[in-house]
């Protein structure tokens, strides 16, 4: 091998992880760039936020637009109803998630892989098909214009259920037989054997769940009628009136305190949620 092989080859190598964190750089340039813009101009006098050419950092620095978001909506109220409807549905879907992927995984009964197919075709279906008989359905139990009306329906998650099946596969067969051998029987078996070693996995369901539905609009915007019942993402849209007089700062305000829950259970739950997935794709 020639020395200007070996001085190619070199010169690739050492390249390759400088090529790598130009292209992470950029993608987090790209992915971080809006939110970063928009928690500036949320910053700005309705007067800045039109200046030509934009500035990055804000002039003359200032709260009023959030003290604005907190005289034109109950904020409270809205993010304790969007507490409550999310912290429910992630809490119900990581029942209904653990308890049917255990099902799928280790238990044993007629028409498993057609059933197991049938959950996973409703992924394909989107749910501008479904809400029309699920909107008729909750008005048969006079559950629309509600919070439950809102929980309920969002209980059961195709995605939820795959994901609890491959952690569960995973997981070796030797510990199930273990208990069972010591008279455990299938919900024993899953509550005191499995259901502990998928705390990952169930992790990865709750955050998915809260972080989607937090910022879900078309739901509640079909099925809440009362301002009481409003959730953030919906209560907030008030605020576009603001567009007309120039007062785009109120907006993103809104859109800044929005965002703060979200991004908070994303960063406290990121190491499991990327552990889990991890492991939830590797089938031993």
């Amino acid at each position: 091998m020639s020395q200007a092989t070996l001085s190619s080859g070199r010169l690739r190598h050492g390249l390759a992880p400088w090529a790598r964190i130009a292209g992470l750089a950029v993608c987090a340039l790209l992915t971080l760039g809006p939110v970063v813009w928009t928690v500036s101009t949320s910053l700005r006098t309705p007067a800045e936020a039109f200046d030509l050419p934009p500035s990055l950092i804000p002039a003359n620095p200032s709260t009023e637009a959030y003290r604005g978001v907190f005289d034109q909506v109950d904020v409270w109220l809205l993010a304790l109803n969007s507490m409550l409807v999310t912290g429910l549905i992630a809490a119900g879907q990581m029942i209904t998630a653990g308890l049917a992927g255990y099902a799928f995984a280790r238990l044993e009964f007629r028409f498993k892989k057609p059933l197991f197919g049938l959950v996973l075709a409703t992924m394909m279906v989107p749910l501008q098909v479904t809400i029309v008989p699920v909107f008729l359905v909750l008005k048969s139990m006079s559950l629309t214009d509600t919070l439950l009306g809102l929980i309920i329906p969002a209980f059961p998650t195709a995605f939820g259920t795959f994901l609890m099946r491959q952690y569960f596969l995973g997981m070796p067969k030797d510990l199930g037989e273990a208990a069972m051998l010591d008279g455990a029987g299938p919900w024993r078996t899953f509550r005191s054997v499995y259901a502990p070693l998928a705390a990952p996995g169930l992790a990865i369901v709750g955050v998915l769940a809260f972080n989607y539905h937090w910022n879900e609009f078309f739901r509640p915007l079909i099925l809440e009628t009362s301002g009481q019942n409003y959730t953030l993402p919906l209560g907030l849209v008030s605020l576009q009136g603001n567009l007309g007089t120039g007062s785009i700062s109120v907006v993103l305000a809104g859109v800044v305190l929005s965002m703060i829950p979200a991004v908070a259970v994303f960063v406290v739950g990121q190491r499991p949620l990327r552990e889990g997935i991890t492991s939830a794709g590797v089938n031993r």
